[in-house]
């Protein structure tokens, strides 16, 4: 049985599976490299069957492993592993959508009379919901709404996201006992938590903006209460987004999720790389308080995921971050308010402001998350055309080349991440 509170001494370590190590039985032969570098958790980015239109977070069966990258025995033996070398492991759960390509969806769009019409959002327009935020307003399929057309039935599904992720109907409580056994056949393999990917916008209402109402947060308690009672110990870790008052709110006050990922402060942290000047970042946390007892604020410098400059309302700091991290504009997202970079790329490949920002990050309270390669100071990946997504940039395959000679390296940017780290966890 895993302590209550094990993940207040996390640190953790965000990776792909395929990126870092190319499957299952590959990422067992390497988990020396972690206890190396001093993490002692692991976040799996998604594992699942997947057309990969958005890296993964498109699922197209809950219950498996995407065959490139092994077998559900090959997971078990990870995760086995992994238990005896004194990690824990993280996956993604993706609560609210399924890819187009689940048995679920090509089900409900065949016919308005299938029985899983109702696990997914259906209209007969496109006026719903109008206030709720539309995620690629560009792709021609949104055209600025988050309605689909669907040629089978005439109507519209919904998709929060890419066109090919209709969101699941969290109102039906057959979606929500279908996704708390998905949960329970995960944690019955061993695993110790779960990211809750886009867990703000489980539950649509017209006249809102769609993003953690009340409905939701019941959603969670009712989930937390539930694993809490089979699997004592499991964290639940919230992508929520929002400002800092608005993620709070996905503690629950200690009933919902333990632990909450604060974007502003990640922003706040990568502003500060330049001018080494931190008062930006005590201000947020200032505004941000202390989690609820029982909980804590995972803090980040890079992610999977892009830097989102809405986050910085300060016009010459944001300028300023885009200099650091952007200057020729290359990573930019086409709303220009992200764009996607490493933490090598932002300290434009600088040893000491790596370590710099490092150390910044593991000074501040709350569980730290490190991002695959940016302790060997990996740079954005060189593409031969500019990608639709321009998070592509920052989702490259892991420089084992480099790792290795950094690793024999008593002088190298790993050995002093891997101190900071160290020292971090003995403090």
């Amino acid at each position: 049985m895993l302590s209550p509170n094990w993940f207040e001494k996390a640190i953790i370590y965000e990776l792909y599976v395929d990126k870092f190590a190319g499957n299952f039985s590959a990422l067992t032969s390497k988990l020396d490299y972690f206890k190396n570098l001093g993490v002692n958790t692991l976040w799996l980015l998604p594992h699942y069957p997947s057309p990969l239109i958005d890296g993964g977070y498109d699922i197209s069966d809950y219950q498996n492993i995407r065959p490139t990258l092994g077998t559900l025995s090959d997971f078990d033996q990870f995760v086995a592993t992994a238990h005896t070398d004194g990690l824990k492991i993280i996956i993604d759960m993706v609560l609210n959508h399924t890819s187009d390509q689940y048995s679920w969806f090509k089900e409900a769009r065949s016919s308005k009379n299938n029985p899983k019409r109702n696990w997914y959002l259906w209209s007969d327009n496109r006026d719903r919901f109008p206030q709720a935020f539309v995620h690629f307003a560009d792709h021609p399929e949104k055209n600025g709404k988050n309605w689909i057309f669907n040629q089978a039935t005439g109507d519209y599904y919904y998709a929060t996201f890419y066109p090919g992720q209709p969101d699941l109907n969290w109102d039906n409580p057959e979606v929500k006992n279908a996704l708390q056994s998905v949960m329970d056949f995960w944690l019955d393999r061993g695993v110790d938590g779960f990211r809750l990917d886009a867990v703000s916008r489980l539950v649509k209402r017209d006249g809102t903006y769609c993003f953690g109402l009340p409905e939701t947060h019941q959603i969670l308690k009712d989930l937390r209460r539930h694993i809490d009672q089979k699997y004592p110990g499991t964290v639940l870790l919230a992508e929520a987004g929002g400002w800092p008052d608005e993620a709070r709110a996905f503690f629950g006050e200690g009933g919902e999720c333990q632990l909450v990922m604060h974007f502003p402060l990640a922003v706040k942290m990568l502003s500060a790389i330049a001018s080494k000047n931190t008062a930006g970042v005590s201000d947020m946390w200032r505004w941000t308080g202390q989690a609820p007892a029982g909980c804590s604020w995972t803090v980040f410098l890079t992610n999977h995921d892009s830097v989102d400059l809405f986050f910085l309302s300060d016009s010459r700091e944001r300028q300023q971050l885009i200099d650091q991290g952007n200057s020729r504009h290359e990573f930019s997202g086409m709303d220009g308010n992200s764009f996607g970079a490493r933490l090598g790329e932002i300290c434009r490949g600088n040893k000491d402001d790596i370590i710099w920002a490092t150390k910044l990050l593991l000074d501040q309270p709350g569980v730290p998350i490190i991002y695959y390669g940016n302790e060997i100071g990996m740079m954005n990946q060189s593409l031969p055309e500019k990608p639709a997504d321009m998070r592509e940039y920052v989702r490259g395959p892991f420089d084992w080349e480099e790792a290795k000679r950094q690793q024999s390296d008593p002088g190298s940017l790993f050995s002093s991440v891997s101190s900071l780290i160290k020292n971090r966890r003995i403090s």
